[in-house]
């Protein structure tokens, strides 16, 4: 299902959550939807899904106007919301047969046994939703999100509050479920977008400030060239020293290193190499030079510079362990 976002403004009395949101999504994609709190992305994947109505702007399915066509564009939407909404008094065959239901499904039996297969829940299936494991709850959401077999699958904050092997299951489901359906994904963990999506949407104060896959996001946030050294020298002299370099823009302590040592992460225009400068540094003042090497940024990079870089000082303070 092909997605488009015109424009789109929402604003809850004088506060402006949504300013002029334009992005598009193809077929079969898996697109992580990324931004601090607050940036507006819970209020668009409701939007998304027809719950809230924009102030203006448009959005179109396959070029259909979701308001002109809400009630077929929603049976092609499957949404699972950050708030799983279950009831924990329900057995897991009970609560996905009333959800069949309310989706007017024909077919509801053979519709709960596939979706049941594809998310695992079939030992679960007379278990009453209270007693689940929150991943297994997850399971049950999102297989509720399945009935129907959506084009779109919509999941706000899919692994949120699960330990790190249910997150790793419920990254593998997605993955299997995503070969067949377009997915957007909002999450704040950064490595599950990494290792799910094919593309990233990243949001700020209500616009889009990057998108595109990892790799093409790193590559226009780069701009700089990244060091990561390990000196043996005194703390202080090392810090002046870095700091005086010319072309510096950013300079921070990394707390990673052995007590006699003192490990810096520093970034430089990305005309400036600076490796033979600090290798110069070091020798001069008889500082042994233990490590150095360029790193590329990573997604938590890009994500950090897209969103908050406007707003930190163009050389900050190394934090001293």
């Amino acid at each position: 299902m092909k997605i488009e976002a015109k424009k789109l403004h929402k604003a809850f009395g004088g506060n402006v959550v949504l300013n002029g949101l334009d992005f598009h999504i193809q077929p079969g994609e898996i697109v992580g939807f990324l931004g601090p709190n607050g940036a507006g992305k819970t209020t668009t994947m409701r939007i998304l899904t027809g719950f809230l109505a924009p102030t203006s702007g448009q959005v179109l399915y396959n070029d259909v106007d979701l308001i002109d066509q809400m009630l077929e564009v929603r049976r092609r939407i499957g949404y699972l919301p950050e708030n799983n909404p279950l009831y924990p008094e329900l057995r897991v065959f009970e609560y996905l047969r009333f959800v069949a239901t309310v989706k007017q499904i024909t077919t509801p039996d053979e519709e709960i046994r596939r979706v049941v297969s594809a998310c695992g829940l079939a030992d679960r299936i007379g278990q009453g939703i209270g007693t689940l494991s929150k991943g297994f709850r997850q399971r049950a959401g999102l297989a509720a999100a399945l009935l129907g077999d959506p084009e779109l699958l919509i999941l706000d904050e899919p692994t949120s509050g699960l330990d790190p092997n249910q997150i790793q299951e419920i990254r593998h489901l997605i993955q299997a479920i995503g070969r067949t359906k377009t997915i957007i994904l909002s999450t704040h963990i950064l490595p599950e977008v990494q290792a799910s999506c094919t593309r990233v949407l990243i949001i700020s104060q209500g616009k889009i400030v990057g998108q595109g896959t990892t790799a093409e996001l790193t590559s226009q946030a780069q701009g700089r060239r990244r060091f990561r050294i390990v000196i043996a020298g005194p703390r202080e002299g090392v810090h002046a020293a870095l700091q005086s370099l010319p072309g510096i823009v950013r300079l921070e302590a990394d707390g990673s290193a052995a007590p006699d040592e003192t490990a810096w992460v520093l970034e430089a225009g990305s005309d400036q190499d600076l490796r033979r400068t600090i290798f110069g540094l070091c020798r001069d003042r008889n500082w042994p030079l233990l490590e150095m090497q360029m790193a590329a940024l990573s997604l938590e990079d890009v994500f950090r510079k897209l969103t908050t870089e406007s707003r930190q000082p163009s050389v900050q303070e190394p934090r001293l362990p």
